[in-house]
């Protein structure tokens, strides 16, 4: 008998087990195989966190025979394979050949459907959406214990979010890591809040000025010496934002090239000078 398989999502395993229990019309949870895919994972201030998913089948009934009746039943229906074996070895197997063909094929025991969960999150506009952002960092700055003020705009369909004051400097940590988790982590927020999220861009403390002013410096020595010297110049590993500045920088030099390699997280620039061939 064919059986279903439905996969659900909820906020706990529990929640989703009863949800698909209750679509299969089962009352008993012994009646049910469930496949945990993923385990909840709780946000960070209650925001960006996971549901749970999980794969529950209703499991076959069984049925119960007589053994005595069967085990009676053997010893006649060996003698009907015997006498039916010959047979078919007598007709060159022709009978086997039709019996093969009857059979049913087992294609499609297995019946697979997914529960389709609604997305009930509304469609914000950008200027709904820069408030949600402005609320969650200013949360953010309370829950750090710190003074601070967040600025938000839009700007070419773009939040710009400015986190200002002189405590928020610990909000970026080395090399802005904090301060890129926290990126990610607003990003997150809008996805919750939003079907369709628009790009932000986050400052702390005015650290993304003071690291592109710093990065534009630190590759226009580079670029000199290239220069000066030829070859190629392999950069550090940087992020997306990093390595653009440089790429920018690069850019407005003539017979000077860049381009990014690696895997993330460890993509880096190269930057080469192309020499000018002369015809002879």
């Amino acid at each position: 008998m064919d059986y279903v398989e439905i996969e659900v999502k909820a906020k706990t395993v529990d929640l989703a087990v009863e949800a698909a229990m209750q679509e299969l019309g089962v009352d008993d949870r012994e009646q049910v195989a469930v496949d945990v895919v993923t385990e909840p994972v709780k946000g960070f201030l209650g925001m960006g966190g996971q549901d749970a998913v999980v794969r529950v089948k209703k499991k076959p009934a069984r049925k119960r025979r007589n053994r005595r009746k069967r085990n009676d039943r053997s010893a006649s229906d060996q003698k009907k394979k015997s006498g039916n074996s010959k047979q078919a070895q007598r007709n060159g197997g022709k009978n086997g050949g039709e019996r093969k063909q009857g059979r049913k094929p087992s294609a499609g025991k297995h019946v697979r459907t997914e529960s389709k969960v609604s997305d009930d999150r509304p469609t914000l506009s950008i200027e709904e959406q820069a408030n949600v952002s402005k609320e969650f960092l200013e949360g953010l700055v309370e829950a750090y214990g710190l003074e601070g003020t967040v600025v938000t705009q839009v700007e070419d369909d773009v939040i710009i979010a400015n986190v200002e004051g002189d405590q928020t400097e610990a909000m970026v940590g080395v090399r802005g890591s904090v301060r890129s988790a926290i990126h990610e982590l607003t990003r997150t927020v809008l996805q919750r809040y939003s079907q369709d999220t628009a790009r932000v861009r986050l400052d702390i403390a005015g650290y993304a000025e003071r690291r592109r002013k710093a990065l534009s410096i630190y590759g226009e020595q580079l670029i000199e010496q290239l220069k000066t010297e030829g070859g190629e110049i392999m950069l550090e590993p940087m992020s997306p934002a990093d390595r653009k500045v440089i790429h920018d920088v690069a850019g407005e030099h003539e017979n000077v090239t860049s381009y990014s390699e690696g895997e993330p997280p460890r993509r880096y620039v190269v930057l080469s000078i192309a020499e000018s061939s002369e015809e002879e």
